[in-house]
């Protein structure tokens, strides 16, 4: 009897998966782990707890390209809730502060909007991954502790108001690598003069990526493991989109 070789090699690629809310990246890898019957997993690109949308699964051989996937750019929608400044630029922390939130005009919106656009500056914010001294940030945030941190160069290429519902807006941005969508809401806010939280996030790009071809978590739970490797986007696949 020939041996299937997915079975034999263990299986290679890219799984897309739509993550839900409420559960951490790790959760989903694990989840895979058990589902694929493989170790050798990671994925490109930690979406927070509170964060649904694409998570990037590297399986197998894939892993070794986790890197190159990884510095693509990104899109997200998303939600800036005005008037609330919060300890973890989103919905989940504490309430620093709160403002009055007037009725801006949509020309007022825009130009916070726009002196974010292009390439500039941005503030890592405690609740990331980024070490100090060997310590994840959002370790030492959990402590009560805030550290100095240096600005890192960021890219929006491009963005869109989708709907403006005072106290919230909705939109849409495209960025690069390593940019913090709950410190773009956290500084728009501040730019209008009344402080802002990011209240919901969704990414729905990443590269050439997207939740066309993903899998939920619950399929991933439960459906058939041959089936999520047919689901998989194969090497060779990946290197055609790359143009490699």
């Amino acid at each position: 009897m020939n041996q299937n070789p997915l079975q034999s090699q263990g299986p290679s690629g890219v799984l897309l998966i739509d993550k839900a809310p409420d559960m951490t990246s790790h959760d989903v890898v694990a989840i895979a782990r058990r589902s694929l019957g493989t170790k050798k997993i990671g994925h490109c690109g930690t979406l927070d707890p509170m964060a649904t949308g694409l998570l990037m699964l590297v399986i197998g051989r894939a892993t070794k390209i986790q890197d190159l996937l990884m510095s693509e750019d990104k899109e997200y929608v998303g939600t800036l809730t005005l008037g609330a400044v919060t300890s973890t630029q989103d919905r989940q922390g504490e309430v620093l502060e709160e403002h009055p939130v007037r009725e801006f005009s949509e020309a007022e919106i825009q130009a916070a909007f726009d002196a974010f656009t292009g390439e500039f500056e941005q503030l890592p914010p405690m609740v990331s991954a980024i070490k100090k001294d060997g310590v994840p940030l959002y370790k030492l945030a959990r402590k009560g502790q805030e550290v100095e941190r240096n600005t890192r160069p960021v890219r929006v290429t491009s963005y869109r108001v989708d709907r403006i519902a005072l106290p919230e807006i909705d939109f849409t941005v495209n960025c690069s690598k390593g940019f913090y969508v709950r410190t773009y809401a956290h500084d728009i806010g501040a730019k209008l003069g009344c402080g802002g939280h990011l209240s919901a996030l969704r990414r729905t790009r990443s590269g050439k990526f997207t939740l066309d071809r993903a899998v939920s978590v619950a399929d991933l739970k439960n459906a058939p493991r041959e089936d999520l490797f047919k689901a998989m986007v194969s090497l060779a696949e990946i290197s055609l989109m790359r143009g490699a």
